[in-house]
């Protein structure tokens, strides 16, 4: 059986090792942690790694995808049902809350609950108490919350679509979670680390990439994050098993964020920045007919540094 992959959870990076330390210092407490970061960064790994190293290490870690919850379901998967509580309810419920006792609730894209579940989990949170769909009696849970998000909650507050008071109650300790393209130096680790894993399960040789291949690499943005690199390590893998990968042999939209990210290319062989800077003053007069009101605007500057710029380089006005 295959080891579920945890390459989220690797790097050397400044930025991701800060944050490794730091949520080691929250799991030692109980306080409630927010994850924020975008898709594909290992949100729910990290959640398991501080309930990993909690004193809730021995009791269940529940995770529950508050985005893939119907909206009539998702009281009941919280907090549990009755037998016969509604149509299907066939058997009691304990729900997820009660499956948590005395460990860790994990509330992935936590900013997707309806307004009703917000309301009812913020009391909970407040008293330890629930009360199951269909139910009359309260019940109570020992729970430590984790949850994540890839949404502006601050901003979802403004526009009402999440309370105000469960939003305080959750950002007591928050953490960013840095995409991939801010974790200076990773984007190499994890390419050998998930290739060499990826070629031992597909039996397959290691493809070996190019200096212009992994500089390429390195300058995308990497919109989704580790996973979209484990996609990509898989797919070459397949395409080019045992061999040598270049620049052009990377996907178009990698190939083509690299080749577009300066709007001027430098030249191998070098500028001179003021016949640089010369020429572009001249050319921003002649497009405006000698104004230089409009030439400054042009260049993004102001017409006294636009004048200072042609006395200093004795240009005619």
């Amino acid at each position: 059986m295959n080891k579920p992959d945890n390459y989220e959870m690797q790097g050397n990076s400044p930025e991701f090792t800060a944050l490794l330390r730091s949520l080691d210092i929250a799991a030692a407490t109980d306080v409630a942690v927010l994850l924020l970061g975008e898709s594909g960064t290992g949100k729910e790994l990290l959640a398991r790694q501080i309930h990993r190293n909690s004193s809730r290490s021995d009791a269940p870690f529940i995770a529950i995808n508050c985005a893939a919850l119907p909206d009539g379901l998702a009281e009941s998967e919280f907090f549990g049902h009755a037998k016969g509580a509604f149509t299907g309810a066939v058997a009691d419920n304990p729900g997820r809350i009660s499956q948590a006792e005395g460990g860790t609730l994990f509330l992935d894209e936590v900013g997707e609950m309806s307004l009703e579940i917000q309301a009812k989990l913020l009391r909970f949170l407040e008293s330890g108490e629930f009360q199951p769909v269909g139910s009359l009696r309260q019940r109570h849970a020992d729970v430590r919350l984790i949850a994540a998000t890839n949404a502006d909650l601050r901003k979802k507050v403004e526009q009402g679509n999440f309370r105000e008071d469960l939003y305080y109650r959750l950002n007591i300790v928050p953490f960013h979670v840095p995409p991939l393209r801010e974790r200076s130096g990773d984007v190499a680790l994890l390419m050998k680390n998930i290739t060499r894993d990826l070629a031992a399960r597909h039996q397959l040789d290691p493809p070996v990439y190019t200096r212009a291949a992994m500089k390429c690499l390195d300058s995308y943005a990497w919109p989704g994050n580790v996973r979209e690199l484990r996609n990509l390590c898989e797919r070459m893998l397949i395409l080019f098993s045992g061999r040598e990968i270049d620049e052009g042999n990377l996907p178009r939209e990698i190939r083509h964020q690299h080749q577009s990210r300066w709007t001027f290319s430098l030249p191998d062989t070098g500028i001179k920045l003021e016949e640089v800077e010369k020429e572009l003053l001249q050319q921003a007069l002649e497009k405006t007919g000698g104004n230089q009101s409009k030439a400054a605007r042009i260049l993004g500057l102001t017409r006294y540094a636009f004048i200072y710029r042609l006395k200093k380089y004795q240009l005619q006005t």
